[in-house]
């Protein structure tokens, strides 16, 4: 062969080579799939939230990232098979709602990472993470530990509505954190002058036989916990409250617009909005078991002059001017 050819042969495999590398280089990048597990729906605030934290670190569903949405709508039992779906998917971080969202993440997977979100109970003594420091494993995120805050609903409760006596719970025995909170309502309101009795509500099927009861035993109040029970039913709670004219105290704002009296919790756009924070750095490269699990520093107390024109209360102005939301 002569060196003219070899010549050649050389320059036209370093035009391949550069070739290739230049379409390798323009290739796009894959874009990281994002699990998204809430018990609530799409049209829920939260939801909006999350995406709107994603889009403030510069993620774009559909863009840049990928999210894959699934909610139970109340159904806990479709949790795992949701999870298995996920996982099946392979999705790059899962983002799951409440304890029963992240305890089915937490046994479906122990290699991708989980971020937390709307959880009420301390996550470390429900086994979900080791410390708040450094939750080790595949898991951290953001926890409501709001269960001790019982006591200043109740005391907003009690501003807004002088002549409560007792206030009833009605609460799902199932879910760790609204056994805790109706026991802290018990506690907490001793020192109000409150009594109390807690009614379990164990499935969509209870409440018209704790409605009854309630009709009967006429409470002067009704305090709600959160939960993924409590959520899904916030209309027909609001309603039945709503219709026997007794106040109401909830842990979740969509409860007050949905029809409720008054809620004094964390704030849940804040919350599900943060939620991207830890999706972004472990995107980056961040591990879970690195990232300390973040409490709520943001609360929202909400009322409703609609619900309170109609059950026939007057909230005063003292209460009126302290809240963060008033709903017209």
């Amino acid at each position: 062969m002569s060196r003219r050819a070899i010549v050649f042969i050389c320059l036209l495999a370093t035009v391949f080579l550069v070739t290739d590398s230049v379409v390798e280089a323009q290739q796009p990048a894959k874009a990281p799939r994002i699990g998204y597990m809430h018990n609530g729906s799409k049209s829920d605030a939260s939801d909006e939230a999350f995406r709107q934290g994603l889009r403030d670190f510069g993620y774009i569903d559909g863009k840049n990232v990928v999210v894959e949405s699934r909610y139970p709508e109340g159904k806990l039992d479709r949790l795992p098979d949701i999870v298995a779906e996920l996982v099946r998917l392979k999705v790059d971080i899962l983002v799951a709602g409440g304890e029963p969202g992240v305890r089915a993440a937490k046994n479906g997977t122990k290699t991708i990472p989980i971020v937390m979100v709307g959880v009420g109970p301390d996550p470390v003594e429900l086994g979900l993470v080791k410390s708040l420091a450094r939750p080790g494993g595949n898991i951290t995120g953001l926890t409501l530990i709001a269960v001790e805050i019982a006591g200043k609903r109740l005391e907003l409760f009690k501003e807004a509505v002088p002549k409560l006596a007792r206030v009833d719970v009605v609460y799902d025995p199932a879910a760790r954190g609204n056994v805790q909170e109706a026991q802290e309502v018990h506690s907490a309101g001793r020192p109000l002058g409150l009594t109390s009795e807690s009614w379990e509500v164990r499935g969509t099927g209870d409440f018209e036989r704790v409605f009854a009861a309630l009709t009967k035993a006429r409470p002067d109040g009704l305090y709600v916990p959160g939960g993924a029970l409590m959520n899904a039913h916030r209309k027909l709670i609001a309603d039945f409250a709503l219709k026997s004219r007794m106040p109401s105290v909830y842990v979740r704002r969509e409860s007050v617009d949905a029809g409720g009296l008054m809620s004094y919790g964390v704030d849940p756009v804040n919350h599900f909005r943060r939620a991207a924070y830890f999706v972004d750095k472990i995107l980056k490269g961040s591990k879970p078991a690195e990232l300390p699990v973040e409490r709520p520093t943001k609360f929202e107390f909400a009322i409703n002059l609609k619900t309170a024109k109609q059950i026939g209360l007057t909230i005063p102005q003292s209460i009126l001017y302290r809240a963060d939301k008033v709903i017209k």
